[in-house]
């Protein structure tokens, strides 16, 4: 089918509007999951990225980054910019640090390379100099005023979703009635993943993908084992013989050779567990003003110095550590693995490092990780265990792909149960996997997770993803531990499918009011006193 053009940086759409096949595409639902010829990759699920929030600061940076190159391609000369937060977006926005993640996509940054220094500086520079650095702008760049050109509408929401910013360039000089040189709106769908509009009719919006073109390229490789529903998935493994990470593992290879797929993968697990480790070794105050302190670095300094015969409930202690470190640095903005989203980036690095500290594995014939002491022995130890980690990946790929496409991982969408829950469901099913579950088990295992997560709410309070994120990151790592233990006791049979966890978190989303999902303007935001 001919494809029609389409700006810089978004996937193509068919002659008939029809969009090509695309991650962002999959998660908005503007392709469904059964007509997709690729399942979500692990490329699309774990990205690095900074905090605190994909949807809110990596998905608007991309945006923001895309739109700075499509102005670039027009060469004319822009001599101010404006931008319009709605919905969500606009709620907790500040809170979220959207109006930095525009920034400094406007300035070129990508979120998987952007240096601290720079996310640190941007609104200050701006601030002193009254300039934004835009990309390709000649000169000191152009003028800029961040209290009045940033504009927050949490009262607007946009037919598509309610993740909706709008970016808009205007001539220097004005020549007459000022027209835009370009005005583009985006819609961030959750995980980084980002939808934008191409046509100019808001009621009925014409959308295409924000995608690298190696996604699109894969998204339009026939899998060997496509897969829309846990039921499919399950039933694939057991008439072909293969565990879920195979399963996985072989679709992967089929778009990519075996040791890009392997190199991402062990990307991904080294990233998690520096995180942690800079986590346990930051000390201070959080930002955003409600002073919220650091607890890792005293509760690992507290546990390191503790013999571990001491107490008999220490592997959930190191647990918490592990997922306290990883969302504080998510809530100092910096570096993190979306997995699936920033909201929820401490639960499977802490369930991972749990396998690798305290879990009987199979290769070596010995525990994973005997003999852990400090965190920062944990880089080490995933470097030697390679297969366990990625095994444990690949199946938590297949659960959020099945979640993302069938329901939502955006907590603007439906709560925090689509973020931390959708987080708990991947890692136990992962954990499950690697210490030998089959895969009804692995499916019961993320089964239970989720469906002890269906109504959590997402009420962040300041709009800060502090309280209650950080912690919860902690209690649903440690619930996907036991989900994992529990589904592995038994045989695989169980009431409850996946699938139908997956659709009650979906409606329940639906039905939840919109003050619980991602507003702050319910739940704990209202009722905590914020000092």
């Amino acid at each position: 089918m001919e494809r029609s053009a389409t700006p810089p940086g978004l996937a193509p759409t068919h002659a008939d509007g029809d969009p090509v096949p695309a991650p962002a595409a999959l998660v908005s639902g503007a392709v469904a999951a059964a007509d997709a010829p690729h399942p979500l990759s692990f490329f699309d699920l774990f990205r690095i990225g900074i905090g605190p929030s994909s949807s809110h600061t990596v998905g608007p940076m991309r945006a923001a980054r895309a739109f700075a190159a499509e102005l670039g391609a027009l060469s004319a000369r822009t001599g101010r910019l404006t931008v319009d937060l709605f919905g969500s977006l606009g709620a907790t926005g500040r809170g979220h640090s959207t109006d930095r993640a525009i920034l400094l996509g406007l300035e070129g940054h990508a979120p998987e390379t952007v240096g601290t220094a720079a996310v640190e500086s941007v609104l200050p520079e701006i601030a002193r100099t009254g300039r934004l650095a835009l990309v390709g702008s000649p000169g000191g760049g152009i003028p800029m005023d961040v209290s009045a050109d940033i504009r927050f509408r949490p009262s607007t929401r946009l037919p598509y979703h309610v993740n909706a910013l709008t970016l808009t360039a205007w001539p220097s000089p004005p020549a007459g009635p000022p027209r835009p040189l370009l005005a583009r709106t985006y819609y961030s769908v959750g995980g980084g993943f980002v939808m934008a509009q191409v046509n100019d009719d808001p009621a009925h919006p014409r959308l295409a993908s924000l995608a690298a073109p190696d996604a699109t390229r894969v998204m339009d490789v026939p899998a060997p084992h496509p897969f829309a529903t846990a039921r499919e998935l399950v039933d694939l493994c057991t008439r072909g013989g293969l565990s879920i990470a195979s399963l996985v593992r072989a679709n992967e290879e089929s778009a990519r050779p075996r040791g890009l797929v392997d190199a991402y993968l062990d990307r991904i697990v080294d990233t998690m567990m520096t995180c942690i480790r800079s986590g346990c070794e930051a000390q201070g105050i959080l930002p955003g003003g409600l002073d919220v302190p650091r607890r890792a670095h005293a509760l690992a300094v507290k546990l390191t110095a503790r013999p571990d015969s001491s107490d008999p409930m220490r592997a959930m202690d190191w647990v918490n550590l592990f997922a306290l470190a990883v969302n504080e640095e998510n809530a100092s903005g910096h570096r993190v693995v979306t997995a699936p989203t920033n909201g929820a980036a401490g639960v499977v690095p802490a369930v991972l490092a749990h396998l690798l500290a305290f879990c009987p594995s199979g290769d070596e014939g010995g525990a994973v990780g005997r003999g852990l002491r400090d965190p920062d022995d944990l880089p080490g130890l995933a470097a030697s265990r390679r297969r366990a980690t990625r095994d444990f990946l690949l199946t938590a790929t297949a659960v959020g792909a099945l979640i993302k496409t069938n329901a939502s991982i955006a907590g603007a969408e439906v709560g925090c149960q689509g973020e931390v829950g959708s987080a708990s469901a991947m890692a136990a099913a992962g954990l499950a996997q690697v210490l030998g579950g089959t895969p009804r088990q692995v499916e019961n295992a993320a089964e239970i997770a989720m469906e002890h997560s269906l109504g959590l709410t997402c009420d962040p309070v300041g709009g800060l993803v502090q309280i209650p994120c950080i912690e919860r990151n902690a209690i649903a790592a440690v619930k996907a531990i036991n989900a994992a233990r529990m589904a592995l006791w038994g045989d695989g049979r169980h009431m409850v499918s996946l699938d139908a966890a997956i659709e009650t978190m979906r409606q329940t989303g639906n039905d939840m009011l919109s003050k619980y999902k991602e507003t702050s303007a319910g739940g704990l935001a209202v009722n905590v006193v914020e000092c």
